[in-house]
């Protein structure tokens, strides 16, 4: 539920965000304590040497403007040679900086080093920080190896460099990168330090590699003798428990003792927040009651106390969880928002109103306690699950009072509960208010749930609205949220209202996010756009649908080829029948036949002459008397022609009239080598005596020249006069 996200869920992720920063702080000490010795350093300087370092900074300010706003040309390099003569480590450090982009950075450092300036650690350090946060990655990597060359070996490769790409690889969710960096690390030669452990260890456990980070653990040890630290073992401890593996944090805290490591706050609150987890609360209880035994100076918490109350109230068991925020107060602690609404939404689950209550008065009166957005959504969906539509409704309209927002949380507890119980308008209502302020586009507050409007989503898609529907979808999305069904349910809504090419859109955006669309929702789409005389974008839709794997029927090819050729789309109707040959779809005879027809009307004759090819091919046919008939109409004597000659190798019966007019109209465009060429073919298989036309075509063939030809017609001629019965009666009467 949306609730959970915000509330238990969200907690969580507080707690550890809070763990995190105090590992980072304690992470960058040493870099934190450098910044410090600078600082007082500065401190010391007198008035002449904080006016140089003052101008220095100013210079580098007025050098980044110029990179920034400018692209890198020899003007510019001229600019900056104006304003800093003489480059000092400074001026060249505060400049990569400020600079915006990692190319122009790796440019001014290159240029820097051309005009003679010697790069020293701290600068090729910044530099490669500078391409990791940026994320270029390879040129970071390469940018390491050559190091030691372009320094000319006055700087030194050092773990911290590759420290550095271990990270910038993790950022970017590339682990295996960052194992294969360390890995060359070793090769190279350079030893890896505590921090290098402590960053490979935890890539690995994000990752959920348990077995390579205990591998990973062994050879800190017993290969480079590293000596884990207080952080090496609070990632190790944190890794283990959020990879449900507690009794093996368990282990690891339990060893921190043999290497003379302190277990700090952070330890203690990690392997709580596992503990709970797991329903180990009063495991957990005990370990925090233990830690002032541990050392008097080492107390729980906020963090550690609201921790137990969230692992007292996942279990339901309230009264321990009150018992612990009572505790938590008579220690002097303040509980902060996450323990008051961890203790709230385990209250609302047993329904313990009155107990709430008394919470939140006292709350006020201790800390001034004012409730926020997750209060309200928690008591909302108390009230839902328990049936009080009037109490969540009320809840909802006390917000303005507090001056606490909605967010998508709110909306969406409350109009998927209204659609649950038939308040349809109602929750139109808010819809439209949540779509107006573009809550949904904002990223306060938690992830929305798309589940949580699908509901919303059927009933304006059945109604006729599913634009209204569309517009808070597409604000979703602009979040990164997606959700099959939805697609589904938007498209068919555009089917339903005719808005066809609507619908294509979305089916579009679909495949981009690698989602597939469902038989039904295709070929609905397909049809619809066919009555919407949308002929290319059913097609378009047809191609995307045999892509996904599923296989349309045979009628809706033919549906699609008929709307095409009505429109007289040649090239596309000659694509889908190869697609159909393809895909072995049966061929419907007419339109194929059409589809023909079409290219040699728009002078296509060579793809009309291979469409019929293949399609005899496959066993497929034309009805290629009216196919010639129509050619012979349009004085496309030379493609008729082409037709004839196939038939005829192909041993098709062939209409002696029709070859006749063929030859013909071949005589009377001068196209006599291939009038000629039909005749041959056709006395070759004895189908020439019935031609009409012969006289004339032996008497065109001597005014062309062509006696050779003209002698040959002459002889079968002859022969076949002497074998036909008029012939055989004249010569027994003489």
């Amino acid at each position: 539920m949306a609730l959970d996200l915000h509330s238990h869920h969200g907690a969580a992720k507080r707690l550890f965000m809070h763990h995190f920063q105090l590992s980072a702080i304690r992470y960058f000490s040493s870099w934190r304590m450098k910044s410090v010795k600078d600082d007082s350093h500065e401190q010391g300087l007198n008035h002449s040497d904080k006016r140089k370092l003052s101008t220095k900074t100013k210079t580098a300010k007025s050098m980044a403007r110029l990179i920034n706003s400018k692209p890198w040309s020899t003007d510019l390099e001229s600019s900056l040679s104006s304003l800093s003569p003489c480059l000092s480590k400074t001026a060249v450090l505060q400049t990569l900086s400020l600079v915006k982009t990692s190319s122009k950075a790796v440019q001014f450092f290159n240029w820097v080093e051309n005009m003679g300036f010697s790069h020293n650690s701290q600068s090729f350090f910044l530099m490669l920080e500078i391409l990791g946060r940026e994320r270029n990655l390879n040129a970071a990597r390469n940018f390491l190896l050559s190091i030691e060359r372009r320094s000319n070996g006055s700087v030194k490769l050092e773990d911290r460099f590759f420290n550095s790409l271990i990270r910038s690889y993790s950022k970017a969710g590339l682990y295996q990168e960052s194992v294969k960096v360390f890995e060359m690390m070793k090769s190279i030669g350079v030893s890896p330090s505590v921090v290098t452990f402590n960053n490979l260890l935890q890539i690995l456990l994000k990752r959920g590699r348990t077995n390579m980070a205990r591998s990973v653990f062994d050879e800190m040890l017993s290969t480079y003798g590293v000596t884990p630290d207080v952080y090496t073992f609070n990632i190790l401890i944190r890794g283990f428990c959020m990879n449900s593996l507690v009794d093996e944090g368990f282990r690891f805290f339990k060893e921190m003792e043999r290497f003379r490591c302190d277990p700090d706050v952070v330890s203690y609150n990690t392997l709580v927040d596992g503990l709970c987890r797991e329903g180990k609360v009063k495991i957990a209880h005990n370990v925090v009651k233990g830690m002032n035994k541990k050392s008097l100076h080492l107390n729980p918490n906020v963090v550690t106390y609201t921790t137990l109350v969230r692992g007292y109230c996942m279990k339901r068991e309230v009264e321990d969880a009150l018992a612990v925020y009572r505790e938590m107060i008579s220690q002097g602690l303040k509980p902060n928002r996450i323990t008051y609404n961890t203790l709230i939404k385990g209250l609302c689950e047993l329904q313990k109103y009155d107990k709430i209550k008394e919470i939140m008065r006292g709350a006020k009166e201790y800390g001034g306690f004012v409730p926020d957005t997750c209060t309200f959504n928690t008591l909302m969906n108390a009230h839902f699950d328990a049936g009080n539509l009037g109490e969540a409704l009320k809840v909802f309209k006390s917000m303005s009072g507090f001056h606490v927002h909605p967010d998508s949380a709110t909306y969406s507890i409350l109009i998927r509960n209204l659609c649950q119980q038939g308040e349809f308008e109602r929750a139109e209502e808010l819809f439209d208010e949540l779509a107006d302020k573009e809550i949904l586009s904002s990223d306060a507050g938690c992830v929305p749930l798309v589940a949580a409007y699908n509901p919303m989503f059927e009933y304006l898609c059945r109604n006729g609205k599913t634009k209204k529907a569309e517009r808070v979808f597409r604000q979703l999305m602009k979040r990164g949220i997606q959700d099959p069904p939805s697609y589904k349910t938007l498209i068919m809504g555009h089917c339903r209202e005719g808005t066809f090419a609507a619908g294509y859109e979305l089916l579009v955006l679909m495949l981009r996010r690698d989602f597939c669309p469902d038989f039904e929702t295709y070929d609905l789409l397909i049809n619809g756009l066919l009555e919407n005389n949308e002929a290319l974008l059913a097609q378009e839709t047809l191609e995307k649908m045999l892509k996904s794997s599923h296989l349309p029927k045979s009628s809706t090819f033919h549906s699609i080829l008929s709307e095409l050729l009505k429109m007289s789309f040649a090239h596309e109707s000659a694509k889908l029948i190869m697609l159909m040959l393809e895909r072995r779809i049966r061929q419907n005879i007419t339109l194929s036949t059409h589809a023909v027809k079409l290219l040699f009307d728009r002078r296509l004759q060579d793809k009309a002459i291979q469409i019929v090819e293949i399609l005899y091919d496959n066993g497929f046919v034309v009805e290629m008397e009216q196919l010639i008939s129509y050619l012979c109409q349009d004085r496309k004597m030379l493609e008729a022609y082409k037709m004839l000659m196939f038939c005829l190798e192909k041993n098709l019966s062939v209409n002696t009239e029709m070859c006749s007019t063929v030859i013909e109209g071949l005589c009377k465009s001068k196209k006599l080598s291939e009038a000629f060429g039909l005749y041959y073919e056709l006395a070759e298989r004895g189908k020439h005596q019935e031609l009409r036309c012969l006289d004339n075509f032996r008497i065109a063939l001597e005014a062309d020249g062509r006696s050779n030809e003209a002698e040959f017609l002459g002889k079968r001629m002859l022969q076949s006069e002497r074998f036909s019965p008029t012939f055989s009666s004249r010569t027994q009467e003489h």
